[in-house]
This record gives structure tokens, sequence and C-alpha cells, in this order.
């Protein structure tokens, strides 16, 4: 390795450390979060900002379907990317939803977008598809116009973040260059 290549890994390694400890936090509170999400979903408020924060929960089971054995801490950390960026669409269509879990998730949405760079705004435009896609058989709008299937979704949300399992993140940077990959493939 020159002295060039050198001092470029260096430099990339030293931008990607802040993302060492953030993540795996993201990955701790990633069934918390979950589970918060599932109250705005319930509660009375604003129809897009729910439509988002069912999206992004509804893509959590969707990615459980397809997600393979091995790789749950690129799988999961792809889970919390998408719930914080579903959440900063919320607040970008009714900006009062700022408030509480949703406005904290939006502001980590900039760390997700600042880790991505060029890939941020393809990931915005799969996040934006989410409305419009099912998991487990159930879309958004089934879920939104359907009590009982918002109800029996909230109930499995719940559920799912009561046992959801943190994953190892190994705090290396080949693990952010494997998920920056891994995203960079499933990204349009």
């Amino acid at each position: 390795m020159t002295t060039a290549e050198t001092r470029d890994a260096d430099d990339r390694d030293r931008a990607l450390a802040p993302y060492l400890d953030m993540f795996p936090e993201w990955l701790r509170t990633l069934g918390e979060d979950a589970g918060a999400l599932g109250g705005v979903v319930t509660a009375d408020g604003h129809d897009e900002v729910k439509r988002y924060v069912t999206s992004g929960l509804n893509y959590i089971f969707k990615s459980l379907d397809l997600i393979p054995d091995g790789i749950d801490d690129l799988g999961f950390c792809d889970d919390a990317f998408v719930i914080r960026v579903a959440a900063s669409l919320a607040v970008e269509a009714e900006p009062a939803a700022a408030e509480g879990i949703v406005g904290r998730l939006a502001g980590d949405a900039k760390a997700v977008e600042e880790f991505l760079g060029d890939d941020y705004p393809r990931l915005v435009e799969y996040v934006k598809g989410l409305r419009k896609g099912a998991a487990r058989g159930r879309t958004v709008e089934d879920i939104m116009t359907d009590l009982s299937m918002r109800t029996s979704f909230v109930h499995e949300v719940s559920a799912w973040s009561k046992e959801y399992q943190v994953p190892s993140f190994t705090r290396d940077v080949k693990t952010l260059i494997k998920l920056k990959a891994f995203l960079n493939a499933k990204l349009a």
C-alpha cells in the first residue's frame, strides 16, 4: 500500500469512526423505537405522519421475512435507517410531528444522510415507495383504513419490540463498508 493509499484509508476510517458507536446504539434501541412508533399509528394525529410511520414499521416485517440469517446486524441497521427516514418524511409532511419519538428519529436521519452520501436520495425514494408496498399480506393503506387490521398490526409491532434481540455489531470499519455495499445493492 502506498503512502497516499494509507492516508486515504486513514481518512476514511476517521470519517466512519463516529458511526461505530452510533449504529450499535440504534440497534440497541430498535425494539423500543418500533414500540414507541406503534403508539403513533393508533394515536390521533396527521394521516400523512401515520402513513410514513406505518410504512417504516411494516418494512421491519418485510425485512424480517427477507433478510437471510447471518447478516442480522446489516438487516437491522437497514431497518433502523428506514424508520429514521420515514420519521423524517413524516416531519417534512407535518412539522408538528417533530415532537417525541418521531422528531427524535427524524433528527437522526441527518446521520443516515451523511453516512450514505450520494445513496441517501435513493433510500428516501425507496422509503417513499414503501407506502405502496405490502408485508405479510397487508399494505399501509389496509392498515390505515381497517381498524381491526391496524389493531392487529400494532399488537404485532408491540410483541416484536418486546421480543427483539439486539444483534452483535462488530465495531470495525469493514462492517460499515459491508453495510454501505448491502444498501447500495438493495436500492434501485
